[in-house]
């Protein structure tokens, strides 16, 4: 059920004519890179923290997990919420709450702590992603402009990944695993300066209330499985906290598809966008991306500090193979999608992201070839992200209505987001079965490589080509 918001006249921001200074620009992708920063500048250093706090693998998953799970969750509602109170008001508000969020997370001392900030920056997080865009859309006034102005906002997700590990891990062996948090202060501070000056007031629109039961029903959902998953391997999967919990995360999913289905298209998210099998075939393929992300960086970063000696520097520069190609690699794969569409595109990511995994399965000791079949298949892996995430967008766009394109975009990196949770769930449990970390991480590239190549039969079979109507 619905709560329904008090019917309200919509005010309109004035028509801007001057072109935007780039240090708005600056200061907007700033809070969009903080989000996305903080997404894989954790991975490396897991280890570092296990030890200062004195937690095993389960604790690491739900430090991993705390700031995605809240943030897919959420995404849609704060879309809904820049739409209701103004994209800059809550751009403002998201990037305060990240700031203050990222300080008091430097000084947690027990994991319960840390996990529970962790989940609220990912309401922080959540409120930052499409209220940034909000802004970037009604600051640029020209569509070309505007056009550019998204592009180079979008371009800093590559950026973020290729600098999350590198960054983590520098700080990690420099500083401690504590200043991870604090790099997010003075990032949010000169972003809500900049915005504050520069950002226009952005039009409040009349959208329909909230979907309440949606909403909750799909923290619910996530997080009780996600609780199943992490949990499961160390309690037991007949204990009677995680079977109550599998039995919640079903009951939530079955009530998150009745209140959508009553709602229509007050929604949160409407049930009819599935009947696009390209809008399926996205979100689906969405999920299955980041899934493999996420459980990859995860798996590795323990792998590479565990198993191979590697310094939380070392770790870092050991993932350039797979976040060099992010940062250029998406520019090229956006003038293929303009030529070829999304399918093949987004079936080659797939495929080089299936076989970058799988390559290195074989290969967990440290000899000459074991480091030589990590460099080439991160490097594949790398390539397959750049070409399949874009694609993927596009994908989605050209599956959608264009009153329902805004949902559709933020349905798409809920997906992704509830993938990089699963992903970092299921693989830990498959670390979680084996004697020795090498051979945990052996099966876990294996079972990550072959979702992925079940990702590509989907884009394969599901996404629009260039010639579809």
């Amino acid at each position: 059920m619905s709560t329904q918001a008090e019917p309200q006249r919509a005010s309109v921001a004035p028509a801007r004519t001057d072109k935007p200074s780039r240090t708005l620009l600056v200061g907007l992708s700033l809070g969009y890179f903080m989000v996305l920063l903080d997404m894989t500048i954790v991975s490396v250093a897991l280890p570092a923290i296990s030890t200062s706090l004195h937690v095993g693998l389960s604790g690491l998953q739900w430090v991993t997990n705390g700031y995605t799970i809240t943030f897919a969750a959420l995404l849609l509602t704060a879309g809904w919420l820049s739409d209701r109170l103004g994209g800059r008001r809550v751009f403002l508000w998201g990037l305060a709450a990240f700031g203050i969020l990222s300080g008091v997370s430097a000084a947690a001392n027990t994991l319960g702590a840390l996990v529970a900030l962790r989940l609220a920056l990912g309401v922080a997080g959540a409120l930052l992603l499409p209220a940034s865009l909000a802004v970037i859309t009604n600051a640029y006034s020209n569509p070309a402009d505007r056009a550019r102005a998204v592009g180079n906002w979008a371009a800093i997700t590559g950026l973020a990944l290729a600098a999350g590990p590198l960054v983590g891990g520098a700080l990690t062996d420099t500083v401690g695993w504590r200043a991870i948090f604090l790099i997010n202060v003075p990032l949010a501070l000169v972003s809500f300066l900049i915005t504050m000056r520069l950002a226009p007031e952005t039009a409040i629109k009349q959208r329909s209330g909230l979907d309440v039961t949606g909403q909750v029903s799909a923290v619910v959902a996530l997080g009780a499985l996600s609780y199943a998953l992490i949990e499961g391997p160390a309690k037991g999967w007949g204990a009677t906290a995680v079977v109550a919990t599998i039995v919640l995360a079903a009951v939530a999913a079955a009530v998150f598809v009745a209140a959508e289905s009553r709602a229509g298209d007050a929604a949160m998210l409407p049930l009819r966008m599935f009947r696009s099998r390209g809008f399926s075939a996205a979100l689906t393929s969405g999920l299955l991306a980041n899934f493999g992300l996420s459980g990859l960086l995860f798996v590795l970063s323990l792998f590479f500090q565990e198993s191979r000696g590697y310094s939380s520097f070392s770790a870092g520069l050991a993932f350039l193979p797979l976040t060099l190609p992010t940062a250029f690699n998406p520019i090229y794969t956006g003038r293929l999608v303009g030529r070829i569409g999304p399918r093949r595109p987004a079936t080659i990511g797939f495929v080089l992201m299936g076989v970058g995994a799988l390559l290195q399965a074989p290969f967990t000791g440290d000899s000459a070839l074991a480091l030589t079949a990590t460099v080439i298949g991160l490097l594949a892996f790398g390539f397959g992200v750049s070409f399949a995430l874009p694609a993927l967008v596009a994908g989605m766009a050209s599956s959608v209505p264009p009153e329902l394109a805004g949902i559709g975009a933020g349905a798409l990196n809920s997906a992704r987001q509830v993938g990089a949770s699963l992903g970092v769930a299921v693989l830990g449990v498959v670390l979680n079965l084996s004697a020795t970390n090498a051979g945990g991480t052996r099966w876990a590239l294996v079972v990550g490589g072959l979702t992925l190549l079940l990702g590509a039969l989907i884009t394969v079979s599901g996404l629009r080509g260039r010639t579809a109507s």
